[in-house]
């Protein structure tokens, strides 16, 4: 298991999950577990040195329900020596204020417990007021940012461009 990917979601309204299968099927199967962290919880996230997480966030910046609900068990668990690549979704136009805030507060959780972040993305072509997934330099945000309520037509696009960057990062 420790050279498969584990790629780790959940989603409220599909299409959290939707992009969890559009990024499976860029990776080679005999790679990929997916797993639906509202039927399975996180402990099999210690069972994988790769890991790809995908999170949306809600209202005013907030975890998706699932998320949080395994919070206090993901806080738990020691990343080290697992490189990570997150991808998050929000809306830029109408939660401007939060716009990938929970991907943000996964990136922090990962890094305080030892984990390697991995496949940053640009900030470019995204119209948002604050984040809390900015890199420190503010110019990148920590993982893939996706926005299926004002840029739908960009996410197939975008995933092409990250998925080859988050294999050559796990070195798979």
């Amino acid at each position: 298991m420790m050279n498969r990917i584990g790629l780790f979601y959940a989603s409220t309204t599909g299409n959290t999950e939707t992009v969890a299968e559009q990024i499976a099927g860029l990776i080679d199967k005999d790679v990929l577990e997916m797993h639906n962290i509202a039927a399975e919880g996180v402990s099999r996230i210690s069972d994988y040195r790769y890991l790809i997480m995908g999170i949306s966030t809600w209202d005013f910046g907030e975890l998706q329900e699932d998320w949080d609900a395994e919070w206090a068990a993901l806080s738990s668990i020691d990343f080290t020596g697992r490189k990570v690549a997150l991808f998050g979704l929000g809306d830029q136009i109408g939660y401007g204020e939060w716009f990938l805030d929970a991907m943000g507060q996964l990136a922090e959780l990962v890094t305080e417990r030892g984990g390697e972040l991995v496949a940053p993305w640009p900030t470019a072509g995204y119209e948002f007021e604050q984040s809390k997934a900015l890199s420190a330099a503010g110019d990148s945000f920590v993982g893939l940012a996706i926005d299926e309520d004002a840029q739908p037509a960009e996410t197939a696009g975008r995933l092409e461009r990250w998925v080859p960057e988050v294999l050559v990062a796990f070195d798979v």
